[in-house]
């Protein structure tokens, strides 16, 4: 869990420990405990290691949450540059081999390295703009070795800023990650919104009533598993949901098996399939950026991570976890994989379900290294269409932002500061989401951090944390203090 505030509810720094939030009103200790699970009593549920069927299954529903996230962004990139189809099957191909590597990196962990919680990693969706501002300058040829030589030295920058970079958890007190932690969900919200209308607004049928009754058919099958079925059954829900919306899919004809007859079965990784990457100044600059603005999303997602498993993600956690996202992104390109960073919408499934086993989600990223190197199943976890990764994406993503409003409550919103500091941060969030273009006219640097809703509410929460809480905190308290009150002072958080 995060660290939080004891003994005062003004926003300030101080670490300490809370409970996390429950799960569906059911005690967070005996929530995911399994009477078969082969660990001894008393074993943290992160530690848990679950039974084969219970993994495999728990597993699935994370790859079935985030696989559209990571075949987005290499279709986007692929399609800017040029690729053939059968280059483009490579690419996301590549991207769920690297997308497992990283997800296991960070669950199961090497050394100092991974963040040992259940922390999906994917392929980062912010580098896709810079991204395709690459491939327009350098043109088909050398589009990808441009981008991937920038990648490896992104991920190199993160590897070696982590344990420098996780020093800003004194700055997230229960105030500013309640507040980041509900920007996390309602960022994703559109992105259910827009797969609810069938994904792209060149899809056939995209905005029908048939793909949004689909997406709402899928919602309430999720929301009745979750409600009426016990047990095992109630925790994969959510799959049970995606099976239902999947089945029904086929008789509206939002479902195509095209996808299958066309997969290779067996492709294994190529090392720089596209050639030699190459290192250009531009173009590492601008995935630079990138990379901080990802690490400061990783920031955040290991601390609301940390808040729904009831374990503290301190500042080691926090730095494994980025080093993680470093090593992984840094490795990813010789496979002809991209950046990777966490995957939000997964740590709204942890909250769904309960299971908060890291071995279910390192169960996940096994599945999506097979997906990797067998296309066809790949193709086969495809078959979901669009608009049934949209109903249960409303589920995932208000889950998240539900998770956020409940640390909010525990921050203290009765305080003016706070109140102010959540206002203006929230705000600023939700700019980039309620007018894409907003900042369109700005610098491209600028606008890499402006357009993440994420990165520019947390940036507002942190700095408006400073002065509310930190510059010339001692005086005020001071002189606001009653007579007799100790003033409360900030302690260093652990190292």
């Amino acid at each position: 869990m995060a660290p939080s505030n004891t003994g005062s509810t003004d926003g300030g720094s101080t670490p300490a420990s809370t409970s996390g939030p429950s799960t569906a009103d059911r005690d967070p200790s005996t929530v995911d405990r399994d009477p078969s699970a082969v660990d001894p009593p008393g074993v943290h549920p992160v530690d848990q290691l679950l039974p084969p069927v219970r993994l495999l299954t728990s597993g699935l529903q994370h790859v079935a949450a985030m696989y559209a996230g990571v075949v987005a962004p290499p279709l986007i990139v692929g399609a800017g540059v040029g690729l053939s189809p059968a280059e483009l099957a490579l690419l996301i191909s590549a991207s769920l081999f690297t997308a497992g590597l990283a997800t296991l990196l960070q669950t199961i962990g090497v050394w100092r390295i991974g963040a040992r919680l259940p922390f999906v990693n994917g392929v980062s969706f912010a580098g896709v703009a810079p991204m395709i501002a690459i491939a327009k300058e350098h043109g088909p040829k050398d589009a990808l070795p441009v981008i991937f030589g920038a990648v490896i030295v992104a991920g190199t920058l993160c590897l070696f800023a982590a344990p420098y970079f996780c020093k800003l958890i004194r700055f997230f007190p229960p105030v500013v990650q309640g507040t980041v932690i509900t920007l996390i969900g309602v960022s994703l919200l559109p992105v259910a919104v827009n797969w609810a209308r069938g994904g792209s607004p060149g899809a056939p049928g995209y905005g029908s009533p048939r793909a949004i009754g689909l997406a709402a058919l899928t919602l309430g099958a999720v929301v009745l598993g979750n409600r009426l079925l016990r047990g095992f059954w109630q925790q994969v829900s959510l799959l049970v949901g995606l099976a239902v919306g999947t089945l029904l899919a086929f008789p509206l004809g939002l479902a195509d098996f095209g996808a299958v007859h066309e997969a290779r079965v067996f492709a294994l990784p190529s090392p720089f399939h596209f050639g030699a990457p190459i290192f250009d100044a531009a173009a590492i600059a601008s995935l630079c950026i990138v990379m901080v603005v990802s690490m400061t999303e990783s920031t955040a997602d290991m601390l609301a991570l940390g808040r729904i498993v009831d374990r503290e993600a301190d500042e080691r956690t926090l730095a494994a976890g980025l080093r993680a996202d470093g090593l992984a992104t840094a490795v990813s390109p010789v496979f002809n994989g991209f950046a990777a960073s966490a995957f939000a919408q997964n740590i709204g499934l942890v909250a769904l379900t309960g299971i908060r086993s890291r071995f279910v989600v390192a169960t996940g990223g096994g599945l999506l290294v097979l997906l990797g190197l067998f296309p066809v199943l790949g193709a086969l976890v495809s078959l979901v269409p669009q608009p049934v990764l949209g109903g249960a994406g409303i589920v995932l993503f208000g889950t998240v932002a539900a998770s956020g409003i409940r640390t909010l409550a525990e921050a203290g919103l009765d305080s003016g500061a706070n109140t102010l500091l959540v206002s203006v941060s929230l705000g600023i969030g939700i700019v980039p989401i309620a007018a894409p273009t907003f900042y369109d006219a700005f610098p491209e640097a600028a606008r890499t951090l402006l357009h993440s809703g994420i990165s520019a509410g947390c940036v507002a929460a942190v700095l408006l944390n400073l002065l509310f809480h930190h510059l010339g905190t001692p005086r005020r308290a001071a002189t606001e203090a009653p007579p007799g009150t100790a003033v409360p002072t900030a302690t260093p958080s652990p190292s």
